[in-house]
């Protein structure tokens, strides 16, 4: 037995080479792309306005310490909060993820590519700022899409095949590392650099997702992404200061990635059984990500829920007046949304709710609606009968929706909805595959998302600060040229 270890410094491991070559070489081309990053853009701010209304996500915000003063310091939209990077892009990210209503992306691992906008805007704005201090061209909001789609792009195809959930892991561990390549290229990060920043993402402590899970699910998953956007700021901090990397972080025997924490990802996913410890790839970063991303337009619930809703709506009209006299209900749905979101008994708190499939079906059956009041203790506690038709839904898995849900020219995520009365009758089964915010539904669903945009903005803005931001979000040469710290001016209350 050997008493001594090999200190031969290995290369870089190859998919950190990967991704920082994607976002330090590949030119992106895509004018679909960066439509749908201007349209995810408006989308995801939306929802960070919507949730300052919130006392819950509020306290999270503004400065560590009161009244410190930052140069040039980064704006939270919806706020008059100027932060360092670091913790403004916590704060942003926080308020776009805060009531589940941002993008998703679901495949083998599920995640809110949107949530790495908390870095790229903080950084962006913070830098824009500096520039323009020194007489230098600050940067343009084209530059920020650039940095979105690649954001969506590595946390999406790392996603695709390699299932972070079945090791006990949270899909925030992507955003971490996605803002950390893309905050690296925004401060002009070289190769060594961003080598460096990627090594020190991965091999940080990585979330465990305890607090999406019944029994314990809790507000932390509202501003976990916050918190790994945040973190991702300070690593390029860190590598821009010298910091040496951690080239084998994911492939050392014993001490790297693979071996501890990803050592039992379950070979349902079809990984080869001598590829099992190391990622699978499915196809090149491009923009395939940012293309396919689902926008979550008409309900605030978690995704695999969505089609629940559209099918409890439709069926509302029917239901109504007939509470009472419901039976069953019976739910059929894919595998993911059992094993994250099927619930039964008590249901603690608001992000309880909504990430639980049968409430999220119950409240419109009852109400025609689904809104993010509708998860708060006192909407719950004065409406018993959403508890009362939880009690009497079935949920069983369909093979062909769990099939369909993984495969890469459907990606649905389909469910139905049956209700039975105790007459002996029932209604239609209602299934919906692919919800609005799907690729397959764009036309249907852009003027969705705009009426969306326009009434979180609402929520916040006087209507002639309504009128111009709308104006300029919908004229995409006059946004993309538009400077980053002029636009965020627009956000300042």
């Amino acid at each position: 037995m050997s008493t001594v270890e090999s200190n031969i410094r290995p290369e870089y491991d190859e998919e950190l080479q990967r991704i920082a070559d994607y976002v330090l070489e590949v030119e992106l081309k895509s004018d679909e792309a960066f439509d749908t990053a201007r349209h995810c853009l408006m989308d995801s701010l939306g929802c960070g306005l919507l949730a300052l209304r919130f006392p819950e996500c509020l306290k999270h915000l503004g400065p560590i310490v009161e009244g410190t003063q930052v140069p040039h310091g980064a704006r939270v939209p919806g706020t008059t909060f100027r932060l360092d990077p670091v913790k403004a892009a916590w704060d942003i990210g926080a308020c776009i993820r805060w009531l589940d209503y941002n993008d998703t992306w679901l495949a083998a691992e599920w995640g809110h590519p949107s949530d790495n906008l908390g870095s790229i805007l903080a950084v962006a704005d913070h830098l824009s700022q500096q520039r323009l201090a020194r007489g230098e061209t600050p940067l343009a909001m084209r530059d920020v899409l650039d940095a979105m789609i690649r954001a969506h792009e590595i946390q999406g195809v790392l996603a695709l095949d390699n299932a972070f959930n079945r090791v006990g892991l949270d899909h925030v561990v992507l955003v971490k590392v996605a803002s950390t390549a893309v905050v690296a290229r925004l401060v002009g990060a070289d190769r060594e650099q961003t080598l460096s920043a990627l090594s020190h993402a991965w091999v940080d402590g990585q979330s465990l997702r305890t607090y999406r899970h019944a029994p314990n699910a809790g507000s932390r998953k509202s501003w976990a992404a916050g918190d790994a956007t945040s973190r991702a700021v300070r690593l390029v901090d860190i590598a821009m200061r010298g910091e040496m990397g951690i080239p084998g972080v994911l492939s050392a025997p014993q001490w790297g990635f693979y071996d501890v924490s990803f050592s039992h990802t379950n070979r349902e996913l079809a990984l080869k059984p001598d590829d099992q410890r190391r990622f699978s790839l499915q196809r090149e970063f491009g923009s395939y990500v940012m293309e396919n991303v689902l926008f979550k337009l008409s309900f605030p619930a978690e995704f695999h829920a969505q089609t629940a809703c559209e099918a409890a709506v439709s069926l509302h009209p029917e239901v109504k007046d007939r509470l009472e006299d419901i039976e069953r209900i019976e739910l059929t749905t894919h595998e993911s949304a059992i094993r994250i979101i099927s619930k039964q008994g008590e249901l603690a708190n608001p992000a309880d709710r909504d990430h639980c499939l049968q409430y999220m079906t119950a409240v419109p059956l009852v109400f025609g609606e689904l809104r993010a009041e509708h998860y708060e203790d006192d909407f719950h506690h004065a409406h018993p009968v959403i508890d009362q038709l939880r009690d009497r839904m079935v949920v069983t898995e369909d093979t062909g929706y769990s099939r369909d849900y993984l495969d890469p020219e459907k990606r649905s995520i389909a469910n139905a909805i049956q209700v039975f009365f105790s007459d002996g009758s029932s209604t239609d089964k209602v299934a919906v595959e692919y919800p609005i915010g799907h690729r397959r539904r764009r036309k249907e669903g852009m003027p969705v998302l705009i009426d969306k945009f326009a009434r979180h903005l609402a929520t916040r803005f006087p209507r002639r600060r309504c009128e111009e931001i709308m104006a300029l979000c919908q004229d995409r040469e006059r946004f993309e040229a538009m400077s980053v710290d002029r636009f965020m001016e627009l956000w300042v209350v």
